[in-house]
């Protein structure tokens, strides 16, 4: 439970702020706060009687017996109820928005007066009073707003949530009908993985998976994620990505790829020893088609955390101060998940045009308070931005703090060439009634990493797609010839954009770092005169040479 959350309710109860609004879907979490305030000397001083109300049963004294009071399902008469009750108290009013005009509909303007009037009642009384509105939304009339008071309302904390895990398996453990592969450490992750659920969401998706197999253990993270889908589904803006890709479906990039793995788990409890933070989050530019799209959906299985993607598109609408609000929903959305992933993909089409020219600076509102937050945010949500024009974003975006690192991916190496594809030839021959006598020897990897210099990531997997296709379509065995075929019929992008390519090597020599380890760099290194001379593709190869 909250300390600071209690504090605060309790000093604004004892300061007799006669308002106060809490949004939250947690009615039930919160009434137990409330009665804990109320009836606890140590934090109130005063004691006080808790009433709840709700339209559809009116006032109801909380207690042993929870007494009823007769007709006041009518806000205007639960209302004069509260302004004659003299003893000290605390009101729960639930869903009391729908008189303030929630969603265009009329708001009640005789609710509204009666509540201004009601004010300064309460607040001068005898008897120290307070009224706590709670609903899922906030929903101010401006009447209201200078006599409101909103607090927000955490999600359950971590111990609230190892509460109720230890309450499952303490109900559960005798009947014999669950098996228990239980430890400090599955707890832990277990618990990190329903962080961002209600107590109510988390109890669900713990009976979930008990009852998925009859067993709790390490492989129910995965279906706690599972739940955590349906929130990201009902905000309209992020994406949850399910992906069966890992690091091995990634060739090359070792630099880059150890950078991550030095970062898994680094949320977890076990690295407040080293007082390190969770890492901010990776800006990853380069050569279109080289995998940095791979990369960032591959982060999701090494760390195992859920992948959100925010489709900047959806982030911009027509309405007038909509846009801004759907930044703030997708913010809060992927905190509540956290920890998380948060995949920006292209951010550049995104935060080009935060200039604010042509648009009421909605883009600049909506850059500044991505900004803010990057640079503020204290969940464990790590972003993964992708951009193929650097040159597009704006200079703050590049400022350090924003990012633990930026990465250049470019076109693969022979090392790297050779990697990418064995990753797709062992992926996609996996049938060997269409082998023949073709088989996948270092030799041949290596001879066709050798004559596709200058190809993508993506211009590698189409090759082999490609020499597919010629087998499938005379219906015989694959062939080397096949994949030659492929190669001398595919112009490279290399090519094709060989002056933006080079741009983007120029601006990447000082100012980000190389995704390439420096021993896949070497094929290079040892010919750079050469490449050089031929003015080669390759030449000025663009990522400070730190090795991670």
């Amino acid at each position: 439970m909250n300390n600071a959350f209690i504090k605060h309710l309790s000093d604004l109860f004892k300061a007799r702020f006669s308002y106060i609004y809490i949004p939250t879907w947690e009615e039930n979490r919160l009434e137990d706060i409330l009665k804990k305030i109320s009836t606890t000397k140590e934090i109130i001083k005063t004691e006080r009687d808790l009433y709840t109300w709700t339209s559809t049963k009116g006032l109801i004294k909380k207690g042993e017996k929870n007494e009823l009071v007769s007709n006041t399902k009518d806000p205007m008469k639960a209302l004069s109820f509260i302004e004659k009750y003299e003893n000290p108290s605390v009101f729960m009013l639930k869903d009391f928005h729908v008189f303030f005009g929630y969603n265009n509909s009329q708001p009640d303007p005789n609710v509204i007066r009666r509540l201004r009037d009601l004010s300064p009642v309460i607040k001068n009384g005898n008897s120290p009073k307070n009224i706590v509105f709670t609903s899922p939304v906030v929903c101010l009339p401006i009447e209201l707003q200078k006599d409101m008071t909103i607090l927000e309302f955490d999600l359950p904390a971590y111990e609230d949530i190892m509460k109720v895990l230890n309450d499952i398996i303490d109900q559960n453990k005798d009947t014999g009908k669950i098996k228990f592969e239980i430890n400090d450490y599955v707890k832990e992750r277990l618990v990190k993985a329903a962080q961002g659920l209600t107590l109510q969401e988390a109890e669900n998706a713990f009976a979930r998976a008990m009852a998925h197999d009859g067993c709790l253990n390490i492989k129910d993270v995965k279906v706690i994620f599972e739940e955590k889908q349906q929130i990201i589904r009902k905000t309209g803006i992020l994406e949850f990505i399910n992906t069966e890709l890992n690091m091995d479906d990634v060739g090359g990039l070792e630099n880059l790829k150890r950078w991550l793995t030095k970062r898994n788990k680094s949320w977890q409890d076990k690295a407040k020893k080293y007082s390190i933070p969770a890492p901010k989050g990776v800006l990853i530019t380069g050569v279109p088609g080289c995998g940095k799209s791979l990369v960032a959906k591959s982060i999701s299985s090494m760390w195992q955390l859920p992948l959100l993607r925010l489709d900047m598109g959806r982030i911009f609408q027509g309405i007038v101060g909509s846009s801004e609000e759907n930044m703030r929903k997708a913010i809060s959305t992927a905190e509540a998940v956290a920890p998380s992933i948060l995949w920006i993909d292209e951010i550049e089409k995104g935060f080009s045009g935060s200039g604010g020219r042509g648009d009421s600076g909605t883009s600049a509102r909506i850059f500044g308070t991505f900004l803010t937050w990057m640079q503020e945010k204290k969940k464990p949500v790590f972003v993964v931005a992708t951009a193929n024009n650097i040159n597009a974003l704006p200079s703050e975006f590049l400022r350090k703090g924003r990012f633990d690192e930026i990465f250049f991916v470019d076109i693969p190496t022979q090392r790297e060439r050779e990697a990418i594809l064995l990753v797709h030839l062992v992926k996609r021959l996996k049938n060997k009634d269409i082998l023949g006598d073709f088989k996948i020897s270092k030799n041949f990897v290596e001879k066709l990493a050798s004559i596709t210099e200058g190809f993508t990531g993506a211009e590698l997997e189409q090759i082999v797609i490609s020499a597919l296709f010629e087998g499938f379509s005379e219906e015989r065995n694959i062939r080397p010839d096949d994949f030659l075929k492929a190669v001398k019929d595919t112009i490279p992008l290399s090519e094709t954009m060989k002056e933006n390519i080079l741009s983007i090597r120029s601006w990447a020599n000082l100012r980000a770092v190389s995704a390439t380890s420096k021993e896949d760099r070497k094929d290079y290194s040892d010919n750079i005169e050469e490449f050089e001379t031929k003015e080669d593709i390759y030449q000025n190869r663009g990522g400070r040479t730190l090795d991670i």
